[in-house]
């Protein structure tokens, strides 16, 4: 198998979780860009469920921090050093988001909201910002915290600042004969 060297496949693999931020401040206009680029993703039903809160504030962010990493969440605290921390919320629709779901059993906004995100992950990773995927949190205190209307659920946050890390670590990935099969599951 060849090795890829196209410029996406060289950005998917040097995205990182990244939770170690210089403090370093993010101009709007860059965070705006990986919003453009979420924006683009597909979703189902072309519902486009996505709202991105960015908290840029540290005020409104230590009031975020201190009720969304409380308790079981208290793991992700480290969160607090990102300069931003952006809360991806979705805003349901009928069709696909609850009949969809009905008929399915699938929750097509996660889908959606998962692509979307890493939209904004790539693009941030090509600006030279590092990012980390947050599901660990309280969504009722991130709900409490900033206050939001009942037609918004918090489904992710995500890390975002200047990596402060010169270097990564490679993490083990399986390969793809232990992932990938053609036609039939080898076993």
């Amino acid at each position: 198998m060849t090795t890829e060297s196209g410029k996406l496949f060289n950005l998917i693999r040097q995205r990182r979780s990244v939770r170690r931020f210089s403090s370093q401040k993010i101009d709007r206009d860059i965070l705006k860009q990986c919003v453009e680029a979420a924006r683009l993703a597909p979703s189902a039903e072309n519902v486009q469920p996505w709202r991105f809160l960015i908290i840029d504030d540290e005020s409104v962010k230590e009031k975020l921090v201190q009720h969304a990493f409380t308790g079981v969440y208290s793991a992700t605290r480290w969160a607090a050093k990102a300069p931003v921390i952006v809360v991806l919320l979705a805003e349901l629709d009928v069709l696909a988001n609850r009949i969809g779901k009905q008929i399915t059993g699938i929750n097509y906004y996660l889908i959606d909201m998962g692509i979307a995100g890493e939209h904004f992950v790539l693009q941030a990773t090509e600006l030279g910002l590092g990012t980390c995927w947050i599901g660990w949190f309280s969504a009722r205190g991130v709900r409490k915290a900033l206050n939001l209307p009942k037609k918004y659920r918090p489904v992710e946050l995500l890390a975002v600042g200047y990596p402060d890390v010169d270097k990564f670590k490679d993490k083990r990935r399986r390969t793809l004969q232990e992932i990938c099969w053609f036609n039939k599951i080898e076993r």
